[in-house]
This record gives structure tokens, C-alpha cells and sequence, in this order.
């Protein structure tokens, strides 16, 4: 009997793995190829139907958007709000996902299904009503105002993420240091922190990523005046829509943050993730 389900058992992986890298083929492979291939369009050969590939590949489309847009700019303000964005989110996550993880008390479930309310929310109304707000508030500064909404939107993926990491802490080891008679600081410092690095990186980048791409809060808060990448590429799906220059802008805007989940994956599959087993 064993030796009659090993094929069949052999047959279901196989099966398995072909779809799925099909359907990666299909669901990512297929879009990024096409982007690369249309932001190299250059813009003296046109490339329509019913041609399969682009007469001409260049660079001249990705020179041109730079120049005469003002992407430059876009860049810096969408890199100078992410890591501000993500490190105010990690630092205002720490104690709910301290509650949630190492802690029991009455409401508990209900609390922590009413941090994900930004998750399942439109962003355009939740940039609209919170423009609303900050206006009350005389916020007027559109730096300040991007980064509180844009870490209001970080912050259920900081907190689910800290409060796994919180909860993954065996309790042997937080008794341990208090055994060893280490003030809480120094409890936080050898046993919680070692452990936490991994959560600490994923939170990190994951927010880092989300506010990259956020558009809804970006614009309603920020347009015309203040831009980011996203606001650059959404404007490009106007009336005057040219593909190779969207195709452009979304690839400085999704190449940054494939490079940021590979650097995340290495990094909590190596040193990061040894040293938190105390094996590094």
C-alpha cells in the first residue's frame, strides 16, 4: 500500500509546483514583464499592434520622465516620509502588541479585530475624513499631515506583526532575567530584544512598503503641492495616458520595494533569525 501512494504522492507535488509557477508566470511574471518591456519604448519607435516586440529598446523614455517631470522631487518626499512613517509606527505599536502578545484581559479578541478597522476601509475616504481632521487640528504642514496618516494606516501590520514576535518569547527566558534580578530595561535588552529583531525588520520594511505605494491619503492631503511617486504615476492614467511613461514610474516605484522583501527575506532566513535563536 505504501509502496502505491508514493507515485501517486509524487504526481500531486509535481502537479502542484507546475501550477504554481504558472500561475506566478501568469499573475506577476506576465505584468512585469510587460512594464519593463514598455518603459523601454524608446519615443522616436512607437510599439502598437501588430508588432510583438518594440522595433527599438532605449533608455530615452526613462531620461525623459525624469527630466520633465518632477519625479525627482516625487522620490525624495516618498523617501523621506516612508522610514519616518515606519519607524513612528513600530515605536507607537510596541505596547498594544505587547498587550496583545504577553498579556490576558477581558475584550481581547474584540480589541485586536478593532485595530484591522484601517485595513478594510477605502483609502479615499479615509484620506477625505482625515483631511477633514487635520484641518480642525491646523495641520497645516503636508509633510506632518502624510506621515500621521500614513502611519495610521501602518499601524495594524506593526502591531499584528510586534504582537506575533511578542507572543513567539518563551516565558522561561523573560523568568530567567528577572531571576537573575535585571530591571526591566535590561529584561527588554537581553530577552526580549534578541527575539524581536526579526519582527522588528518585517514591521520596519512591511510599513516601509505600504507607505510607499499609498496613494488615497497622498492625494487628498498632499496634491497638487505636495507629491509622491504614486501621485506621479496616477496622474499618468489621465486624459493624457501614455503607457511607457506610466510604465516608467511604476517601475521605480515597484523595483525599490522587491529589493526591500528580498533584503527582509535573506535577512530573517540568516543572521537576523540566528541570532534571535542564540545560534548566530
Amino acid at each position: 500500500m505504501k509502496g502505491s501512494n508514493i507515485p501517486n504522492g509524487r504526481l500531486v507535488v509535481k502537479i502542484s509546483i507546475v501550477f504554481f509557477i504558472v500561475v506566478n508566470v501568469i499573475w506577476l511574471g506576465l505584468p512585469f514583464s510587460m512594464a519593463i518591456l514598455w518603459s523601454l519604448v524608446s519615443p522616436k519607435y512607437p510599439w502598437s499592434y501588430p508588432e510583438i516586440l518594440p522595433q527599438v529598446l532605449s533608455f530615452e523614455r526613462w531620461q525623459q520622465v525624469w527630466l520633465q517631470t518632477s519625479l525627482s522631487d516625487a522620490l525624495i518626499n516618498s523617501y523621506m516620509i516612508a522610514p519616518t512613517v515606519a519607524i513612528l509606527s513600530l515605536l507607537l505599536s510596541m505596547p498594544t502588541a505587547y498587550a496583545f502578545g504577553r498579556m490576558t484581559f477581558r475584550g481581547k479578541p474584540l480589541a485586536e479585530m478593532l485595530t484591522l478597522i484601517p485595513l478594510v476601509m477605502p483609502g479615499m475616504i479615509i484620506g477625505i475624513f482625515f483631511s477633514a481632521i487635520l484641518i480642525n487640528l491646523d495641520i497645516n504642514s503636508p509633510f506632518v499631515s502624510i506621515v500621521i496618516g500614513h502611519t495610521v494606516l501602518t499601524l495594524p501590520y506593526s502591531i499584528r506583526i510586534m504582537s506575533a514576535g511578542f507572543k513567539s518569547i518563551p516565558q522561561d527566558l523573560i523568568d530567567a532575567s528577572r531571576d537573575l534580578r535585571a530591571s526591566y530595561w535590561g529584561t527588554f535588552y537581553h530577552a526580549y530584544l534578541p527575539m524581536l529583531k526579526p519582527s522588528f525588520l518585517a514591521a520596519l520594511i512591511f510599513c516601509l512598503v505600504r507607505s510607499l505605494e499609498e496613494f488615497s491619503i497622498s492625494y487628498v492631503i498632499g496634491a497638487p503641492d505636495f507629491i509622491t511617486v504614486p501621485t506621479i504615476l496616477y496622474s499618468f492614467l489621465g486624459y493624457s495616458f501614455v503607457r511607457p511613461d506610466a510604465a516608467v514610474v511604476s517601475m521605480i516605484l515597484v523595483i525599490p520595494n522587491v529589493i526591500l522583501m528580498i533584503i527582509i527575506e535573506k535577512l530573517l532566513k540568516g543572521n537576523y533569525l540566528s541570532q534571535s535563536t542564540g545560534k548566530a
